[in-house]
């Protein structure tokens, strides 16, 4: 029995209102997600990838069509990658905007063409997910994590953070505070350190 069509997707449907930290990583460093699906890919035994990237992200998504294309220009992907016998493609598909393709199987609906409508689990996407085949998908900071992994070690991640939630996070500081932008803290940070310290809380009233 040959084995099944293998798929990874990266999940780039940032909607929840003020987030922009995959659209930050997509845009300043799209070869480190490409990086981090390649070697999924590699280790799940998929051959095909999708990243599914908001409309409103033109920029991340120009940028990674480029970024596609050096890696291809390269041998970095495509097929034989570094001589081997790995075969792996990434293509972008672009949503329409709708909040709830957030939600995996909503999102693999969408890839397919169809409607992003979520549908009951189980089975999982690992089991059945695109086009019925096995499917792993993840979402753009835990791909922008695996190449730093693998190069500094499981155990220089994992003495960041707390015991049972390990490395850092990536947050967007927005609204009434008088530090807003990006920050990246140790898992296990309190949410008044992260809103009252390096947001600078709400400005006092004049």
């Amino acid at each position: 029995m040959p084995n099944p069509q293998k798929y990874v997707i990266c999940n780039g449907d940032e909607g929840d209102p003020g987030a922009f930290m995959d659209r930050s990583i997509l845009e300043s460093d799209p070869h480190l997600v490409l990086e981090g699906m390649a070697i999924a890919a590699y280790a799940v035994g998929a051959n095909q990838g999708y990243l599914y990237v908001r409309a409103e992200y033109p920029l991340a998504i120009e940028r990674l069509q480029t970024a596609i294309k050096q890696a291809k220009k390269y041998g970095l992907m495509g097929s034989q990658i570094f001589e081997s016998g790995f075969d792996f493609r990434v293509d972008i598909r672009v949503g329409a905007g709708a909040f709830v393709c957030g939600e995996e199987t909503a999102l693999i609906a969408s890839v397919e063409g169809g409607r992003g409508t979520p549908r009951p689990r189980p089975p999982y996407p690992a089991a059945a997910g695109l086009w019925g085949e096995p499917t792993l998908i993840n979402n753009v900071e835990t791909f922008a994590n695996i190449a730093p992994i693998m190069r500094r070690g499981a155990d220089w991640f994992a003495a960041i953070g707390t015991e049972k939630s390990k490395g850092t996070k990536v947050f967007s500081l927005t609204g009434k505070i008088r530090n807003a932008g990006l920050i990246e803290v140790p898992m296990g940070i309190s949410l008044r350190e992260i809103v009252e310290v390096m947001g600078g809380a709400c400005p006092m009233a004049r």
